[in-house]
């Protein structure tokens, strides 16, 4: 959790793909990750991202979805009022922004050959060692977004649909490691160096820029998660990547607005968003996007509460969601009010499970 004890973190809620068509996408994210759990379906206008969307409001349309074994979900998000850009150029390990996604396994291995036996799945290299010695390997989808399947022992249920749960975390491009660090460490709680190391590694060489010289930093958080959703959110994952030769290194959307093609945000569920303000505000992170100065709370349809922005020292954006309202089953109009609810308390399991009744079938 965060240093602040008034502030809940309970984990990554989920993060922000910019796609070409919403719906196509998510097909895709539910055959190939198990992501079928729809906690909201909407077309609307983005009204508060002013900053990030060339100072207009841009019409869109979003799925958030999830995976019940657990891990953070994924908002597929999908401009409908101009067409999304791709970067202009290919991004690179070491880029600056969310380069790539990392997906928990239950066996990475048997997830690989899962994978293989799929038309429509871009498997990049191999079944490779990190540098703990644990299996992973990358694919891409098929907008080019990269994704990484790592050994997780962290589960909210178990089932046969999927040898994969949710987002675990992402590999993060920054150009100071000790910098960005004042905001993924000190704020969001990842304190725990799992490893440290400078050099060519052969287990990033399938991606673009693999090759390179790089400082490579994995970040945990030694603290478990708190809150309503941390049992099925569970624990995650950061990498920090700094290059550490010649190539110098760009931001991925350099020239692009938030919502356009790739990795747009990366969200955590939150409690407490007025001291996470003031905490964030102390730390030279002040929010540049917060829903709570333009309307009590943020209403999205089927679900409900406010949200703010901060950028890391290069400009990514972190996204905190405090949850108000969720749908727990829509067929009986079933809405969970979480203001009425102990927030250090975790959801009963048997109450999330419910979700299960909203299942969209691959």
């Amino acid at each position: 959790m965060s240093n602040n004890s008034s502030v809940i973190i309970s984990g990554i809620q989920q993060m922000g793909i910019g796609i070409p068509s919403v719906y196509d996408a998510w097909a895709w994210y539910r055959r190939t990750f198990g992501m079928d759990i729809p906690m909201f379906d909407e077309a609307a206008e983005a009204n508060l991202m002013l900053p990030y969307t060339g100072g207009q409001p841009r019409e869109r349309h979003a799925v958030l979805a999830l995976n019940l074994q657990g891990g953070g979900g994924m908002e597929i998000w999908q401009y409908t009022s101009r067409t999304p850009q791709p970067p202009a150029e290919t991004p690179q390990l070491g880029d600056y922004g969310l380069f790539v996604c990392k997906m928990k396994s239950k066996d990475v291995r048997a997830t690989y050959a899962e994978f293989q036996k799929k038309k429509d799945v871009e498997l990049l290299g191999e079944v490779t060692q990190t540098p703990e010695g644990k299996d992973h390997f990358f694919l891409r989808d098929p907008y080019g977004n990269h994704f990484e399947v790592v050994p997780s022992g962290n589960w909210f249920q178990k089932n046969d649909r999927s040898t994969t749960g949710g987002v675990y975390g992402c590999t993060i491009g920054v150009s100071d490691v000790e910098r960005a660090r004042k905001l993924y460490s000190d704020i969001l709680g990842y304190d725990e160096v799992v490893y440290d190391r400078t050099d060519t590694f052969a287990d990033l060489q399938p991606l673009p820029g693999g090759t390179d010289p790089v400082r490579r930093v994995l970040l945990r958080h030694s603290k478990p998660r708190g809150g309503a959703f941390s049992q099925m959110l569970g624990a995650s994952e950061i990498e920090l990547i700094q290059l550490t030769g010649d190539r110098r290194g760009q931001s991925i959307f350099k020239d692009r607005m938030w919502g356009d093609l790739g990795f747009i945000h990366l969200c955590f569920d939150i409690r407490n968003m007025d001291a996470l303000r003031q905490q964030c505000a102390a730390a030279g992170f002040p929010f540049t996007v917060d829903s709570a100065a333009d309307r009590p709370v943020f209403d999205m349809g089927e679900a409900a509460g406010n949200f703010s922005y901060i950028e890391d020292p290069d400009g990514t954006l972190i996204e905190f969601v405090e949850t108000h309202k969720i749908p727990l089953v829509k067929k009986i109009g079933w809405y969970l009010d979480l203001n009425k609810r102990n927030p250090n308390k975790p959801l009963p399991k048997w109450m999330l499970k419910t979700l299960g009744l909203n299942r969209v079938s691959a």
